[in-house]
């Protein structure tokens, strides 16, 4: 596996491979690896030629009163897993070289709509940190895919119409969440969370569940199914943020006549915030996340 922290030194590699017609996958991370990362890398490892997978703890995307001191560092356990899996490339720069001159201001991408509201709203600034970060592994790398995980759906959404938006010629693939085996989303957060505070984060996804079938079960309203599970969740320790029914193209409130929905909710336990999601189809009465 050949690693680097310098832009110039990947684009280099990356152009000679370009230029002998080999297809190029991204898998952008924050590094921390979990099995969900590397079902991304394996995916890339499967469509493409090569596969570069990037590790940046972005402070871009960070507000003052987050975690970006104590996210989670793991380069060496990453750098194992990555070698056991087959990556070729890691690409592991500092904020020196992403950011050469100052962090703020600095040139920021945003994309409008989908960008303010949902975790927009609870964390603002968050998704132009991430659109920056993307437009610049996107350019640096130049890859034919790009991989993410449908945990984060919003920002999936995001990345895909700000590629279309700006006519970047890399196809985004969003890919199934990762849990285990009681159903809790994988994330590198939940490292945070003790074993007592993991069986209630399980919640959240029994949360999901259950809406998804009183959805299909029952003609209640979806705001009060909201209001239900939001219930719920304070019950089982949780503080929801939001816990919300919506198209699961264009993330606006949900009505009886779309036919593809998507159930996002986001919560706290102590400092540590989660997010987790379910699609349903409504044309064919089953869950198709």
């Amino acid at each position: 596996m050949n690693s680097t922290s310098n832009i110039n030194e990947l684009r280099t590699s990356l152009e000679l491979l370009k230029k002998a017609g080999k297809t190029i996958g991204l898998v952008p991370t924050m590094g921390n690896l979990h099995d969900g990362h590397i079902n991304l890398v394996k995916e890339s490892l499967k469509k493409n030629d090569y596969t570069v997978v990037s590790i940046f703890v972005n402070p871009l995307q960070f507000n003052p009163n987050e975690d970006l001191e104590t996210y989670p560092r793991t380069i060496e356990e990453d750098k194992e897993k990555l070698l056991a899996c087959g990556c070729d490339f890691l690409f592991i720069p500092t904020t020196q070289e992403f950011y050469p001159e100052t962090l703020y201001p600095h040139t920021q991408v945003k994309v409008p709509g989908l960008s303010d509201i949902l975790c927009g709203l609870e964390r603002p600034g968050h998704f132009e940190g991430v659109c920056t970060v993307v437009t610049k592994l996107l350019n640096i790398v130049h890859p034919d895919n790009a991989y993410f995980g449908l945990k984060d759906y919003q920002q999936y959404l995001i990345v895909k119409k700000m590629t279309k938006d700006l006519m970047i010629d890399t196809r985004i693939v969003g890919l199934e969440i990762v849990r285990d085996s009681d159903g809790l989303a994988l994330s590198s957060r939940n490292g945070f969370l003790s074993d007592h505070e993991l069986q209630k984060a399980r919640q959240i996804y029994h949360s999901l569940q259950k809406t998804a079938k009183r959805i299909y079960l029952s003609e209640a309203k979806f705001q009060d199914l909201e209001k239900l599970a939001h219930q719920e969740l304070l019950a089982a320790g949780l503080t929801p943020e939001y816990f919300v029914i919506r198209n699961s193209e264009s993330l606006k409130s949900a009505t009886p006549e779309d036919p593809n929905l998507i159930i996002l909710v986001a919560a706290t336990l102590g400092s540590v915030r989660l997010i987790d999601n379910i699609r349903i189809s409504l044309a064919d009465h089953e869950a198709i996340e």
